[in-house]
């Protein structure tokens, strides 16, 4: 009788946890709730089996939440006799997508299979979203299989730390939340007119003088004043390799942002022998917007491509990424117009317009990164005068530039900013000063990346796309998780789903458990979403 009031207890819990508990973001291609199965129980008794050396990440991975969460560790083990343990397997020819698994649990044992490496690590992040949102042990995880794979190559997350710096540690759990949400790209927006960001050997002055500004706008642009306030930091290149292995035990590449040929203040303050005023005393900016009326764009000279060659080539060998984002947006052309020494090399080099000269400094610089094996990712402005013959399109002024580089068969990231920018309210009235223009979840959550205009084959270069976080009102590490919290659920779901799974609705149903589990983890969102 004992064992039969045992079993309906099980019996009980398991029906319970699958009505409640499977709630997962993103939401997975194939999901099959298993009602009538006892759930999955992980006690001090529990293993993680693997047997190939390049899962123990993932395991390592799903022990630190464990750890911080439930206070046990499990033993990691190569030998698959235990009764009671979590299988992690590689397998590539389970699926026919990249970094795909397969995840099935039942009371014997849970079982993750992956595609490839990154593959069974998406599968422990929906395992983590199977285990309870209070800390509870033994600890139940529900029956169910799950089939799912990504819907987009590229899947990013974007934060600017210039405009404000953020320590290592905050980039780190930073970069939790975005394996959490299975994306697999980090842009670090290092460098810009308000602040740069990451030691330069070869050139001392860029975090002495560029990396410190004297004071910042207080309130919303233009402002009521500046606070005077000597404000800055950088990261030396030792935190740098600090970051990307972080990042890279997590399976997120992260893309290094060195801006150019505009949003230079920052180097210009430290080397004024690059503009196109050399003799102005620049200073590092303290005030927000496009500073068109300011001079912040580099003189396309052979001493600044030398600089900022000598600039690439050490950020080149820090960051293993593939790719390096050289900015190329926002550039005020009338100081190249003003510009003897910029006319002169238009002539020389049979230039007609100062678009056509901002195509000459992207070609130079790409010409360049390709030499040493990378590919350059630029703003959409990139497209002004002659798109790059290898670049690739970040497109944030709208899905214009994106269509055009599509068309011109170049790889493209959708990021446009009334749908991707997180600096935006979510709210009609916010919580808290950010930048002036609505974004609320629901605008996220139905932006579709790939365009309606493009065919099927144009279609193929939309390689995914990208949430972007710019930092002029985001001053602490609460406010940027207030700002990313939900709609970064939002995006995940965007960049992971199949298209058809989409459902607001039940993203929403979804999203009042995921609020349970930020509460677990001490993450700030907004408690208005509570009210509805």
């Amino acid at each position: 009788m004992k064992r039969i009031a045992i079993f309906c207890l099980l019996l009980m819990l398991a029906n319970r946890l699958s009505a409640q508990e499977v709630q997962i973001i993103p939401q997975p291609a194939y999901l099959e709730i298993k009602k009538k199965l006892v759930p999955f129980i992980i006690n001090k008794n529990t293993k993680i089996v693997v047997k190939d050396s390049s899962l123990l990440k993932s395991a390592n991975n799903l022990n630190e939440y464990l750890s911080k969460y439930f206070q046990i560790k499990l033993g990691i083990t190569s030998k698959d006799s235990t009764a009671n343990r979590i299988n992690l397997v590689l397998n590539t020819r389970v699926s026919e997508f990249d970094d795909a698994y397969i995840l099935n649990s039942s009371k014997e044992n849970i079982s993750i299979i992956g595609t490839s490496s990154p593959g069974v690590f998406y599968g422990i992040q929906t395992l983590l979203q199977l285990l309870p949102y209070n800390k509870t042990f033994p600890i139940h995880v529900a029956s169910v299989s799950i089939v799912d794979h990504p819907r987009f190559g590229y899947r990013g997350m974007h934060l600017d730390v210039s405009r404000h710096f953020f320590d290592v540690a905050f980039i780190k759990k930073y970069i939790d939340y975005l394996a959490y949400h299975k994306l697999n790209n980090f842009h670090w927006h290092l460098t810009d007119d308000h602040g740069w960001r990451i030691e330069i050997k070869k050139h001392p002055k860029l975090t002495s003088i560029g990396a410190w500004r004297n004071g910042s706008i207080i309130g919303l642009y233009p402002g009521t004043g500046n606070d005077g306030l000597r404000y800055g930091g950088f990261y030396t290149q030792e935190e740098v390799k600090e970051v990307i292995k972080y990042a890279a035990d997590r399976y997120i590449n992260v893309v290094p942002e060195i801006e150019m040929p505009a949003h230079s203040m920052a180097v210009l303050a430290a080397y004024p022998q690059f503009g196109t005023e050399p003799s102005k005393k620049y200073e590092v900016a303290q005030t927000w917007g496009i500073f068109n009326k300011f001079n912040n764009v580099l003189q396309p000279t052979d001493q600044t491509f030398k600089f900022l060659e000598d600039v690439l080539t050490e950020v080149m060998n820090l960051f293993p990424s593939k790719y390096i984002h050289i900015g190329g947006d926002e550039g005020s052309k009338i100081w190249w117009k003003q510009s003897a020494v910029s006319q002169q090399i238009m002539k020389a080099n049979g230039i007609k317009d100062e678009s056509g000269l901002q195509s000459y400094f992207i070609h130079r610089i790409e010409k360049f990164v390709n030499s040493k094996g990378k590919t350059i990712i630029g703003w959409d402005e990139i497209l002004d005068g002659g798109l790059a013959p290898n670049a690739i399109v970040m497109s944030w002024r709208g899905e214009k530039g994106g269509i055009a580089a599509a068309k011109q068969k170049h790889k493209v990231i959708m990021t446009p900013e009334d749908m991707m920018y997180f600096n935006h309210s979510q709210f009609l009235k916010d919580d808290s000063l950010t930048a002036s223009k609505y974004l609320p979840l629901k605008t996220v959550y139905d932006y579709e990346p790939v365009p309606v205009v493009l065919n099927a084959a144009e279609a193929k270069y939309i390689w995914g796309g990208q949430g972007n976080l710019w930092s002029e009102y985001i001053t602490n590490p609460a406010k940027v998780e207030y700002m990313l919290f939900p709609r970064l659920d939002a995006l995940s779901e965007i960049l992971w789903s199949p298209k058809e799974k989409k459902n607001y609705t039940d993203f929403q149903i979804r999203l009042k458990t995921q609020f349970k589990r930020y509460d677990l983890m001490k993450i700030n969102y907004s408690k208005r979403y509570l009210v509805n």
